[in-house]
């Protein structure tokens, strides 16, 4: 059956690898799954990091181009993507962890649906962390999210204006550990992007992917422009997709560099259902790449109305199709077809230091 499984991964440019490494393995408690290189500019490493296994849905995955200029989001790019954990306890730990780490953090923000803190990674990137819930039949029954506008609730807005509030609302004592209800392996919660027309977007993620819109409500950020939510099923977190309307006339067009996302990635069950996409998407008479083998699944690409690159990958088979579980992410994998060039493009490469995976999720 066709239909999009969640989210797959997000990848975006960064400028450093080893710092990226420390960043969202060391602080954020990632694993690096897998040190390879972009397989279509192999002189420059492509890190993947998640769950243990690095699986769809968990993956975060960055293409190091030291000389790239800095990105910007826009319409046609991502504002931002969000890890989720498990509550609001696990929230505020984060919240201590980070700024006792010299991080300046935002929030907690009232979301309605979920709760909220917002920082940014050394290069730049806007991330979250958000609750799981309380989810989105706080405004509307369970059998028909998504199916009328909701207005964000005056007293929610108003309450995340309380700057000297929000500021003073962390975890009492320091965060030496990363715990388990802090673990963000757990993986993503949503992406958003920004378009220019939302109804043009839906016609994309909804009537074209099959994607269930979930919710139709503003920015509360911005409550004169719009921001819908499309996901799997109920719309659980780690298969959402979110999008900013924006005036193009007034927002610029993103720009692909550091700290930007190049293109995220939803998920399809296997090959066969792939290429069923693939058929779909060209009769809609959309760009389609040809199929492109990516050792641990699959790809496809296109763009959505606004030209974010958008591609759809297979579940398998994996990154322990060429590692062992415990080794994963200790020493750079090549493709076959670039193992003859394996001398040339280590010494084009700065080397790495790995960190340990720790199973438990505490730091190490």
């Amino acid at each position: 059956m066709m239909t999009i499984q969640g989210l797959h991964h997000i990848t975006l440019v960064c400028a450093n690898a080893q710092r990226t490494i420390d960043f969202y393995a060391q602080v954020l408690g990632l694993r690096l799954v897998k040190q390879t290189v972009n397989f279509d500019d192999p002189g420059s490493y492509h890190l993947y990091f998640g769950d243990a296994l690095g699986r769809p849905g968990t993956a975060v995955t960055f293409f190091e181009w030291s000389k790239a200029p800095k990105g910007r989001p826009g319409v046609g790019g991502t504002h931002h993507f969000a890890l989720q954990v498990a509550d609001y306890d696990g929230l505020l730990k984060w919240k201590r962890r980070l700024i006792d780490l010299g991080i300046a953090v935002e929030g907690p923000l009232d979301r309605h649906y979920f709760v909220s803190i917002y920082f940014r990674d050394p290069d730049g990137t806007i991330l979250e962390i958000a609750t799981i819930g309380p989810g989105w039949t706080m405004d509307e029954p369970a059998g028909s999210i998504g199916t009328a506008y909701r207005d964000p609730p005056a007293a929610m807005i108003v309450a995340n204006r309380d700057a000297a509030r929000i500021a003073a609302t962390t975890w009492n004592e320091p965060v030496s550990i990363i715990s388990a209800d802090m673990a963000l392996s757990r993986g993503m919660h949503h992406i958003t992007a920004i378009g220019a027309d939302v109804e043009r977007t839906h016609a994309f993620f909804g009537d074209l992917l099959g994607m269930r819109r979930v919710k139709m409500t503003a920015n509360f950020d911005d409550p004169e422009s719009y921001h819908w939510y499309w996901g799997v099923g109920e719309g659980q977190p780690g298969t959402l997709i979110t999008y900013f309307e924006r005036n193009p006339f007034k927002e610029q067009r993103a720009l692909i560099g550091t700290g930007q996302t190049h293109h995220f990635a939803l998920a399809v069950s296997d090959e066969e259902t792939q290429l069923a996409w693939r058929e779909k998407l060209l009769a809609a008479g959309l760009r389609v790449s040809p199929v492109m083998d990516r050792i641990y699944f699959k790809s496809i690409y296109t763009n959505d109305p606004d030209g974010h690159i958008v591609e759809l990958a297979t579940l398998g088979p994996g990154f322990t199709v060429d590692e062992a579980p415990d080794e994963l992410g200790q020493r750079l994998r090549l493709p076959p077809w670039l193992e003859a060039q394996r001398s040339s493009i280590e010494r084009g490469l700065q080397p790495l230091a790995a960190p340990t995976w720790n199973p438990s999720g505490e730091e190490a």
